[in-house]
């Protein structure tokens, strides 16, 4: 049944998405949206006094206590780990269901293989070579790896990796796919697969040499990845991580790289996300210099652009108007805080 459903959006919203959000919401005329005016921690609190669904990333503890009436807290992003501990909190005395959002999965995937194929073929290490006049430079360190008859082992087969898996599907290439389980859902695979769970993670690196990584991080995927695991990827091997720094442990990595206990690897995401300037004001992710190895390529977690993309907020309205129907129960995405994704 329809009910009266307020909306607080915690943030400056932009004029374009607001218009877009309103229009694809003024049919629901049960649907009341509130963008505040003066955005600011102290209006958020009393704007949540009246909020059925919040949408936002990051509340404040505060926030979540003051929204006695809240039933469903929207995380736009894929990422929830900084909300799994105030929400089990929260619905210790009240239930408020969680959600997070994969609208922004077809540009990682996007980004993901493009750090893939710019790392088999020196993209970067061509571009840096004409930018200083040197013309079609011919030598071990620039030749490209060839992608045909690779062994892709996908970490992960969320939305993310299932259009990483399209994606790569023309090629003529092997799969192994690794999740955390496989008889809770119908997956129809694009092509054949070796299908593998989190007791064989060895097995499944063992099979590989290239490791695409889009899993969430939780208490058992952190560090998941480390000295054993990367010598398993073999010295072919590639990996690119699109998913949270410490699944992979930083150390094991450098090192890795450093004594070329695997080929390379293209990182998008890091381990310090307030790097503190060296003397000449550069600002580094990581603990260890990175930078300095020739078979790295760095992203500064940028995998999600175009950020003002709208279509990335379908999911969004899609589950607010569910919400709206009474349809709690076919919500999109819904965080099982026990798992922490």
């Amino acid at each position: 049944m329809p009910r009266k459903t307020t909306v607080l959006f915690i943030w400056d919203v932009d004029k374009r998405l607001r218009e877009h959000l309103t229009s694809r919401l003024d049919n629901f005329s049960n649907i009341n949206l509130i963008f505040p005016s003066h955005p600011s921690q102290a209006e958020f609190k009393k704007l949540a006094l009246d909020a059925n669904i919040i949408v936002g990333w990051r509340p404040t503890q505060d926030l979540l206590q003051a929204a006695k009436k809240l039933q469903l807290f929207i995380n736009p992003g894929a990422g929830v780990q900084h909300l799994i501990k105030p929400f089990v909190d929260l619905n210790r005395s009240r239930e408020v269901i969680l959600t997070n959002g994969h609208g922004n999965s077809p540009f990682v995937a996007q980004h993901a293989i493009a750090l893939l194929l710019a790392l088999m073929n020196k993209i970067i290490i061509h571009h840096n070579l004409m930018v200083e006049g040197q013309w079609r430079k011919r030598d071990a360190a620039t030749k490209s790896t060839p992608l045909q008859n690779r062994r892709v082992g996908l970490l992960g087969y969320g939305a993310i990796n299932q259009k990483v898996h399209k994606l790569l599907s023309g090629f003529d290439l092997s799969f192994s796919i690794l999740r955390r389980a496989w008889n809770n859902q119908q997956i129809q695979l694009l092509t054949q697969a070796k299908r593998h769970t989190p007791e064989s993670l060895h097995p499944f690196l063992e099979e590989i040499d290239i490791l695409i990584i889009a899993v969430p991080l939780t208490t058992l995927t952190h560090h998941l990845i480390k000295t054993r695991e990367l010598e398993l990827l073999g010295s072919d091997g590639l990996l690119i991580n699109v998913a949270r720094g410490n699944i992979i442990d930083e150390l094991s990595l450098f090192n890795a790289l450093k004594s070329k206990v695997i080929a390379g690897a293209a990182i998008d995401v890091w381990y310090d996300y307030d790097p503190t300037p060296d003397k000449k004001g550069r600002k580094y992710p990581y603990s260890y210099p990175f930078h300095e190895l020739p078979n790295v390529i760095l992203s500064p977690h940028r995998a999600a652009s175009p950020l003002d993309d709208l279509n990335r907020w379908n999911e969004v309205i899609e589950n607010i108007q569910r919400f709206a129907k009474g349809k709690e129960r076919e919500l999109l995405n819904v965080v099982n805080l026990d798992r922490e994704y």
